[in-house]
């Protein structure tokens, strides 16, 4: 029987995410139509990710209907985190697909020489857990708060507990977009809001694998599906930032020798980074399949794509969890939040 879905991308106008939408748009029943609210931090934005969806779908054989919603978000803007909720609350009944595709990480250069170096003992570990991004340190958001906690973790994770009605409506599910540099030793419980670390993108990773160890069997409870996934390593538009044509194209030639010489996380393609997290929205039966995983988009030497799955290690999930719920409620008091029965 037909039905409208609603998707929310969370991060919709970056590669990923637009190709996310695309491949909603061909995994989803035929007869279904979408809506997908589109967040940005402008208006504009959110509206050229709607217009590049609809032509994508446009330019399909077998057409579906597809509606565009920009909605503003700053997830480093805890009123506005919350005016947005509100206004999804408001707007929809239910919500059936959230993608958490925040990725904000703030580098302020390359250190050109331990590149060559590690390029030279050892390539391919060169381009899938480089150590020679320089990370600025110390970045706080105007909430007082570490900026890239804020906008990975916090802004996402306030945001979905205050729609928690109509996604338990929509029987959603929930995915969150981690990455394969999410080691443990990135997240320092001493500095959980990653103010003075100095791999701050790498340690909200981590804080998303271990937040959705501990929430995702609440969440069940209400009828929201929740998982983790990573793109494995792929070419977005942060990559052009520190880098100009010649390196470029030595870093594409890196990643595809590494591919080549068995590296499954180069995925390369945005395409194919967004297997992943779309893939754990067709679940059919989604009590048979596992939560406590994180699944990975993965390439054959040959570019051929599949679902890589690993185990996920809980170390620090209680203290996560604690930390985020009294972040929670803090927020909730300085934002005059009336108690709901979320």
């Amino acid at each position: 029987m037909p039905s409208e879905k609603v998707v929310l991308i969370i991060g919709a106008n970056s590669t990923l995410g637009l190709n996310i939408a695309y491949r909603q748009i061909e995994s989803q029943d035929p007869e279904d139509s979408l809506t997908f609210i589109l967040t940005s931090r402008s208006i504009e934005r959110a509206k050229e990710a709607g217009d590049a969806i609809k032509t994508f779908n446009d330019q399909r054989e077998a057409t579906r209907e597809v509606k565009t919603v920009p909605l503003v978000l700053d997830l480093t803007d805890m009123k506005n985190v919350l005016n947005a909720s509100i206004t999804l609350n408001k707007t929809y009944k239910e919500i059936n697909y959230v993608y958490v595709n925040a990725a904000l990480g703030v580098c302020s250069g390359i250190n050109w020489f331990r590149a060559i170096q590690e390029v030279i003992t050892n390539p391919v570990q060169a381009v899938t857990d480089p150590h020679y991004k320089i990370q600025k340190v110390g970045l706080m958001s105007k909430d007082d708060m570490g900026l890239v906690f804020e906008a990975n973790i916090f802004g996402p994770y306030y945001l979905i507990r205050k729609i928690l009605q109509v996604l338990s409506a929509g029987k959603a599910v929930i995915v969150w977009i981690s990455s394969i540099r999410s080691d443990p030793s990135y997240l320092p419980f001493n500095d959980l809001e990653l103010i003075e670390s100095s791999t701050p993108y790498e340690g909200s990773k981590r804080m998303i694998d271990v937040m959705h160890l501990a929430t995702y069997k609440s969440l069940k409870a209400k009828g929201i599906y929740q998982y983790v996934v990573q793109p494995g390593i792929f070419v977005s538009q942060s990559f052009n930032v520190h880098l100009n044509i010649i390196t470029y194209y030595l870093m594409m030639i890196m990643f595809y020798l590494a591919r080549r010489w068995g590296s499954y996380w180069h995925t390369i393609d945005p395409y194919k980074a967004a297997n992943s997290p779309v893939y754990v929205t067709t679940f059919r039966d989604r009590d048979f399949e596992r939560q406590d995983i994180k699944y990975g988009s993965a390439t054959y030497n040959d570019g051929v794509e599949h679902i890589k799955p690993e185990e996920l290690n809980s170390i620090g999930k209680g203290q996560v969890l604690e930390f985020l719920s009294s972040k929670e409620k803090e927020w909730d008091i300085r934002l005059n939040v009336q108690e709901t029965k979320n």
